[in-house]
């Protein structure tokens, strides 16, 4: 049986919700049972990757070093907006894993591709 192709849309800012951890917890768990997984960052999703974060000055939890086990869990398919980081003035170099950078009509291609798109 051929399995659905999952994309995982990460469109919030990392800490003021529960919404990236919700992704990443999602996206950690689908692993196991599915190898077309994709994870996507768009619009202030970008912010979740920053290297050096420092929530605990707003009494916060920091999982984003949770996200170098995407690695471990085969997630390979991990996609960014270029349009997004440009907007924020953010580089390639200011994030934590290695990703895939996509401009707009190949980030279209790529989520057109999926059978199932779950946003957060």
């Amino acid at each position: 049986m051929k399995q659905k192709k999952i994309g995982i849309i990460n469109r919030a800012a990392t800490y003021g919700n529960t919404q990236g951890r919700e992704a990443l917890d999602l996206t950690l768990a689908l692993s196991a049972f599915n190898e077309s997984l994709s994870v996507f960052f768009i619009n202030d999703g970008v912010y979740q990757l920053l290297i050096n974060q420092h929530p605990e000055h707003i009494l916060q939890k920091n999982f984003s070093p949770l996200f170098k086990m995407l690695s471990l869990y085969e997630v390979n398919n991990i996609y960014v907006c270029a349009e997004a980081l440009r907007q924020r003035n953010l580089h390639v170099s200011d994030l934590l894993i290695d990703v895939c950078i996509l401009d707009k009509a190949q980030l279209i291609q790529k989520l057109a591709e999926q059978n199932q798109l779950l946003s957060f």
